[in-house]
C-alpha cells in the first residue's frame, strides 16, 4: 500500500504543472493533498475520474483558502469530513478514510504569520492531539499525514539557531509535536527510515531556497505504533515540483 501526502499549494495551479501525468507514473494508492485552494466543483474531477480515483473533499468556508483532500484508487470503507470540533473543521483540515487494514486522515495545520494565527494554531493543535487520542481508541491504525508546520527537531531546520523565535520552530510548537506523538502512541515514518540532516519538505520561493536545500521539514506520515511493524518505506520526493513543498511517500505491507 502507497500512501503519498502532498501539500500542492492550489490544486488547479498543480494540476496545470502537471500533478495528475505526475501520480500516475508513481502509481500511489491513496494521494492525500492539503491547501488545495478550492472547492471540488472549482476543480477538472474528471482527469481525476479518468485516472481512477475516487476523489473526497473537505474545503474551507472561504473560497480559495486551505482545504484538504483525499484521492484513492481503493474506495474507502467510510470517509469522515472534518471532525466534529469547531475549533478544527472551519477552514477545511481533516479529512479521514477508513480502509481495511487501516484509516489514513489528511492534515493541514495552520501556519501563524502573527500572534492572533498563532493562538489560533496552538488552539487548533491541542484539539487536533485530544481528537486524535480519542479516535485512537476506536482506530487504532492511523496514518495522519500532512503539513503539520512545525519542524520537530533542529536536524529538520536549516538553520536552527537564527530560526528558532520564527513560527514553525518556536518551542512551544515543538513541544507540543512531541507530547502529540508520545500521547497518542505515533511515530514519525520518516525517522523510522532516515536518520540524516538536510531532508526538507519545504522552501521558501525565497532567495533561491530550493536549489540551496535551504528547508524546513514541516511534512510528515505520523504513523500509530500499532502499524509500527508493517513500515516498508517512507520517503521524499523532492523531484516532484508542482509546489513550495515536494510529496512524501509511505509504504505499508499487509
Amino acid at each position: 500500500m502507497k500512501v503519498i501526502s502532498y501539500n500542492v499549494n492550489g490544486i488547479r495551479a498543480a494540476m496545470k504543472k502537471g500533478l495528475i501525468e505526475w501520480a500516475a507514473a508513481v502509481e500511489p494508492d491513496v494521494l492525500c493533498i492539503q491547501e488545495t485552494k478550492a472547492h471540488k466543483e472549482q476543480v477538472d474531477l474528471d482527469v481525476l475520474e479518468k485516472e481512477g480515483y475516487h476523489h473526497y473533499w473537505h474545503s474551507a468556508e472561504r473560497k480559495g483558502y486551505s482545504g484538504v483532500a483525499i484521492l484513492t484508487k481503493i474506495e474507502p470503507n467510510h470517509v469522515e469530513y472534518g471532525t466534529g470540533v469547531e475549533q478544527l473543521d472551519g477552514e477545511g483540515r481533516v479529512i479521514r478514510a477508513d480502509f481495511d487494514q487501516f484509516s489514513v486522515i489528511s492534515v493541514y495545520v495552520p501556519s501563524a504569520s502573527n500572534a492572533a494565527r498563532l493562538g489560533f494554531k496552538m488552539e487548533f493543535c491541542e484539539a487536533f492531539l485530544k481528537y486524535i487520542a480519542e479516535l485512537r481508541k476506536t482506530h487504532p491504525k492511523l496514518v495522519i499525514c500532512g503539513d503539520y508546520n512545525i519542524c520537530h527537531q533542529p536536524i529538520d531546520i536549516h538553520d536552527p539557531v537564527r530560526l528558532k523565535n520564527t513560527s514553525g520552530f518556536l518551542p512551544m510548537e515543538r513541544e507540543w509535536l512531541t507530547r502529540y506523538i508520545d500521547e497518542c502512541g505515533l511515530v514519525d515514518s520518516f525517522r523510522e527510515f532516515n536518520s540524516e540532516p538536510d531532508q526538507y519538505t519545504w522552501w521558501s520561493y525565497r532567495a533561491n531556497a530550493r536549489n540551496n536545500n535551504k528547508g524546513w521539514r514541516i511534512d510528515y506520515h505520523m504513523v500509530a505504533e500499532d502499524l509500527k511493524d508493517n513500515l516498508v518505506r517512507s520517503v521524499h520526493l523532492p523531484e516532484a515540483k508542482h509546489s513550495d513543498h515536494c510529496p512524501i511517500m509511505l509504504e505499508l505491507a499487509f
